[in-house]
């Protein structure tokens, strides 16, 4: 049994596809089932130790990146995404796969043509609020459409969709509490702000933090990530505004917070800054915390928005815009939302709430099924 697994250009797309391999792995020990072989084919491998650590062989396909906005790039993309249609196709036919699942982004497409053609079996997820051209794509012809917002099956009408939530590993799923204060040097009697990017970091928010520095950490601690690529302009930039401060022991800059470092961060924080992609709102969501969410501008990102508006919605998140952005207004919201016991509460609980934790599982199901039949 051959599943390909395609998406991919961030994590928000990559990492959904590890949390359903490793179900497709437990399913089949579990069941007895002879394991099957996952590929992964995109432009990169993304994170090439968790597709090796997880036995997923990497296929390489090129791709182009067709932006929503005006870019020159664009006709250079356009080229490859072309030259990537030809190279999914030779290799999907030498594969010859039982079913492809998709996450969908640019590097999705040459595999879903080369599917389409060969009429191999397509499964597709969507974890957006709005889908993305790929998935739209992918959906004209997937045998199934699983999504994460209840609102996203409105896209897809007459198709067969299911509302399985988002997939996370199961690893990311609980925080680490028991020994998160030491482990990054915290201490335990200070209220901890978690700041995440993202995936590659926001440079917006990382320069709003920095202004806000000198008032937040006055009350409280601060983790943030930053991104790799941004790494030493914020801590230029954090240097500057700490020079003086008697404060700036308590804040940890990081440019990238590995999978422990990550649960131990989620484990101290009392509430979060980050973006409004589906992966970083459905983490929060297991782990509890109360999030202030900045989305992306519409004219950059056509989901993000939405994202955080429905998450919003529930009372687990706070939504600032970007363009109304200001120090001031941060640590306003910050104070806020820790010092208010009761309203912390109700985010956490409403947070909670909002999370599937079988997401992977029934996806990873439903992919056996269907390669199963396609196997006979």
């Amino acid at each position: 049994m051959k599943i390909v697994l395609t998406g991919g250009g961030s994590g928000g797309h990559f990492y959904p596809l590890i949390a359903v391999a490793e179900s497709i792995q437990q399913y089949t020990r579990e069941h007895r089932l002879l394991e099957p072989q996952l590929l992964y084919l995109a432009n990169t491998p993304y994170n090439k130790a968790m597709l090796e650590q997880h036995a997923i062989e990497f296929v390489h396909v090129p791709s182009g990146k067709l932006r929503r906005y005006f870019s020159i790039l664009n006709l250079i993309d356009i080229g490859k995404l072309l030259w990537g249609i030809c190279v999914g196709l030779w290799k999907m036919l030498i594969i010859f796969p039982d079913v492809v699942f998709s996450r969908g982004g640019y590097p999705s497409i040459p595999v879903l043509f080369a599917a389409r053609i060969l009429r191999i079996p397509v499964i597709v997820h969507e974890s957006d609020t709005k889908p993305s051209r790929a998935t739209l794509f992918g959906a004209r012809f997937a045998k199934k459409i699983a999504i994460s917002f209840p609102e996203t099956a409105d896209y897809f009408a007459g198709k067969e969709v299911a509302l399985t939530g988002h997939p996370v590993r199961r690893e990311l799923m609980q925080p680490l509490t028991r020994g998160a204060h030491e482990y990054l040097d915290l201490d335990s009697s200070i209220p901890v702000v978690l700041v995440l990017g993202g995936s590659q970091g926001a440079e917006t928010i990382n320069e709003t933090i920095i202004e806000a520095l000198p008032e937040l950490l006055s009350r409280f601690q601060v983790i943030h990530q930053c991104g790799d690529k941004l790494y030493e302009k914020t801590k230029q930039l954090a240097d500057v505004y700490l020079a003086d401060s008697s404060f700036k022991s308590r804040y940890r800059l990081f440019p990238y917070l590995d999978d422990l470092a990550l649960r131990m961060s989620a484990g101290a924080a009392r509430v979060a800054i980050t973006r409004a992609g589906a992966g970083s709102i459905f983490e929060l969501a297991f782990w509890g915390v109360p999030a202030i969410i900045i989305p992306i501008p519409e004219s950059v990102s056509h989901d993000q928005r939405t994202n955080a508006y429905t998450y919003a919605r529930t009372g687990a998140a706070e939504v600032i815009e970007e363009h109304n952005l200001s120090p001031h207004l941060l640590v306003s919201e910050v104070t806020r939302i820790i010092e208010d016991t009761d309203a912390h509460k109700r985010m956490q609980t409403a947070a909670k709430g909002f999370t599937e934790p079988e997401a992977a599982d029934k996806i990873a199901r439903e992919i056996l099924d269907i390669a199963l039949e396609h196997e006979k």
